[in-house]
């Protein structure tokens, strides 16, 4: 590596997310929602650092920060996301807009470059209202009517409203300009334990899972619970925890290596200690990066609730609620991603695919994109107790920043 060549500042990287972490924490984490004080807050506080990065930007009409250069050249986009998880990690997120920010601030600040970096903050990655609606609106998958649904899944507020609240109604939402940009580049913690225990410090992302949701409802019949006899009862809680262990005995066999599934919410109606339940559902979901496993299961799905229909006591029905499909990550920023890592990491990088759903694969529908990793402690995230050391922290924006260089051909 020449002795010129620009390097991202450690210590400003870690003063600036913990800057963040200081606006709306939670224990050793925060609670950032969508649209709430702390995340407002923290979309100011971005704005607000713009001009250092030699980039200007406002918070659009559906909280999205997309900052902008004037200088020449070609451009790469970086970014990720502000808001939280209910009472959850500092760095989900907030890693992947400081990494962009630096690494604006490091080449940007370059006369003799030609390059730049321009930075994103999406709104709701986190799904408050929606899923990806902010980078989803960027390359035009989101339509007025879309935001006029959208409802906050804690307290239903309407999206509307929440834009109202955070003075932000009637402004212009930010559209991608088509071919603006070479591309877009995203970095985050794992949110699991591979590069951890395996002693990594870099994950070079290869593709990113599709998530598929799905609403599956038993109806029964409700009575009373010490009179009816265990022979004439219709219970729906019953057959949704039979159709459940049913999932896990005939999944595998036609699962890939890295498919997961989750049964994440279940409802009994009505819900009462002395009452045998009339109806039950559950929330439950699908991740693979292959489409073809997600289509044999889903298939497997609906062959079951037919058979658990046909055999009673209950019926069972399904309801598909979300479709994702999964994105390749382009092989030019892979390969600039292991090339940086072998500068900054000693090599210490795999590629790997993500099993969580990220911005990246929004923006991978309209330009190539990218996402590295950083190590997660224990794998925890989506809680307060996420974090990652910080050595590891400023690796992983030396890397980025050096991944960039290279994207921008410098």
């Amino acid at each position: 590596m020449p002795d010129n060549r620009p390097v991202a500042n450690g210590e400003r990287v870690l003063a600036d997310l913990n800057a963040l972490r200081a606006i709306g924490t939670y224990k050793t984490g925060i609670h950032k929602p969508t649209f709430s004080k702390p995340h407002l807050a923290s979309l100011h506080w971005l704005v607000d650092r713009l001009p250092e990065a030699g980039l200007t930007g406002t918070i659009d009409g559906i909280g999205n920060v997309i900052a902008t250069s004037q200088r020449s050249g070609p451009k790469l986009l970086a970014g990720s996301h502000l808001e939280s998880q209910s009472y959850a990690g500092w760095l989900d997120g907030p890693l992947g807009v400081v990494y962009a920010l630096e690494a604006a601030r490091v080449i940007n600040s370059d006369p003799s470059r030609q390059g730049t970096v321009e930075v994103a903050a999406w709104c709701d990655e986190e799904g408050h209202f929606g899923h990806f609606l902010g980078s989803r609106s960027y390359v035009g998958r989101v339509s007025e009517a879309d935001i006029d649904a959208a409802r906050d899944r804690t307290n239903g507020r309407s999206m509307r409203e929440a834009l109202r609240d955070a003075g932000l109604a009637g402004q212009a939402r930010v559209m991608a300009e088509p071919g603006r940009h070479i591309g877009y580049l995203e970095a985050h913690i794992e949110q699991g334990d591979r590069l951890e225990s395996s002693g990594l410090a870099i994950g070079v992302v290869t593709s990113i899972v599709g998530i598929w949701q799905y609403r599956i409802s038993f109806a029964g019949e409700q009575n009373h619970a010490g009179t009816t006899r265990m022979g004439a009862r219709k219970d729906a809680g019953l057959a949704l925890a039979r159709f459940c262990v049913a999932i896990d005995e005939r999944f595998p066999a036609l699962s890939g290596p890295r498919t997961v599934w989750t049964t994440g919410r279940i409802t009994l109606d009505p819900g009462a200690l002395s009452i045998i339940p009339g109806a039950a559902e559950m929330l439950f979901q699908i991740r693979d990066d292959d489409l073809a496993v997600i289509a044999r299961l889903e298939t497997r799905l609906r062959t079951m609730a037919g058979e658990a229909t046909a055999s009673g006591p209950c019926s069972v029905t399904l309801d598909r609620l979300r479709t994702g499909t999964p994105a390749m990550m382009d092989p030019r920023f892979q390969s600039a991603i292991e090339a940086a890592s072998k500068v900054f990491a000693g090599a210490r990088s795999v590629r790997m695919p993500s099993g969580a759903g990220h911005d990246a694969q929004v923006l991978a529908t309209i330009m190539p994109a990218g996402m590295l990793f950083v190590p997660s402690i224990g794998g925890i995230s989506h809680h307060w107790t996420e974090n990652t050391a910080d050595a590891d922290i400023v690796t992983g924006a030396q890397v980025f920043v050096e991944a960039c260089l290279t994207l921008l051909g410098q």
